[in-house]
C-alpha cells in the first residue's frame, strides 16, 4: 500500500493551516499520514532563503493571506503572531520525541494552538508546559529526551532525509517515498494522487 508522509517544521506559518485541516482530509480519503518533523530552517539556510524576514511587503501579504485562508476553512487565527520562533529547534526536537512515541499529532496541534491563538511562541517554556499538559506528557521527562544526543541525532537524520527527498519547504507531502507536493494548497492534490495511484496498484 502506498503511503503519505507529512513533512513539517513547527515554525512555518502556513503549516498551521495543514495541521488544522489534515484529519478531515484523511477521513474523507480513508488514509492516515505519517507525521515527519524536520528542520526546514536548516535547509533554507543552506539555500540562503529567508522567505519573509526583512521583506515587509511579502510579510504583510502573508499575514493577510493566512487570514483569508483560515476564514475559508473555518480555522481560528490571530495575526500577526510572534514570528520567527526563537526556540524553533526545541519545538521540533520535542516533535521528534512525540513522533517516536506516537503522540506527535496531538503535540503539534497543541503547540500551534497556543502559539497562533494564545500568543505563546512554540518552543518557549510557556508553550511547552501547556502543550505537554494538553498531551498528558511529563515536562521533565520530555525535555530530557528532547535535549538528549539521541534526539539531536534523530533530528539531523530526519532533516537529511528531507533533503534527500528534495524537500525545500513546509508543509510538504511525499507520496510513496518519492512524489513531492509542497504547500498547504497542495494538500488535496497529494491525497488525490495517492488515491489515484493506489487504485491503479489495486487493479
Amino acid at each position: 500500500m502506498k503511503n503519505i508522509d507529512f513533512w513539517f517544521s513547527i515554525g512555518s506559518t502556513y503549516t498551521y493551516l495543514t495541521v488544522c485541516r489534515l484529519k478531515k482530509v484523511e477521513e474523507a480519503v480513508g488514509v492516515r499520514v505519517r507525521w515527519r518533523p524536520f528542520s526546514v530552517r536548516a535547509l533554507m539556510q543552506e539555500m540562503n532563503n529567508a522567505p519573509f524576514i526583512g521583506k515587509p511587503s511579502k510579510e504583510k501579504y502573508m499575514w493577510r493571506d493566512l487570514q483569508r485562508r483560515a476564514k475559508r476553512y473555518g480555522i481560528s487565527i490571530s495575526v500577526p503572531f510572534s514570528y520567527p520562533l526563537e526556540q524553533f529547534d526545541l519545538a521540533n526536537r520535542i516533535a521528534i520525541v512525540a513522533e517516536r512515541e506516537s503522540w506527535c499529532e496531538e503535540y503539534v496541534q497543541a503547540a500551534y494552538h497556543f502559539w497562533v491563538n494564545d500568543g505563546l511562541p512554540a518552543g518557549e517554556e510557556s508553550n511547552v508546559v501547556e502543550s505537554l499538559k494538553k498531551t498528558k506528557q511529563s515536562y521533565n521527562r520530555v525535555m530530557a529526551l528532547a535535549n538528549s544526543d539521541h534526539t539531536h541525532s534523530a533530528y539531523v537524520d530526519a532533516t537529511a532525509q528531507a533533503r534527500d527527498l528534495g524537500i525545500f519547504g513546509t508543509p510538504s507531502f511525499v507520496v510513496d517515498d518519492h512524489e513531492l507536493f509542497w504547500g498547504d494548497d497542495r494538500l488535496e492534490d497529494a491525497f488525490e494522487y495517492w488515491r489515484d495511484t493506489a487504485a491503479i496498484v489495486g487493479t
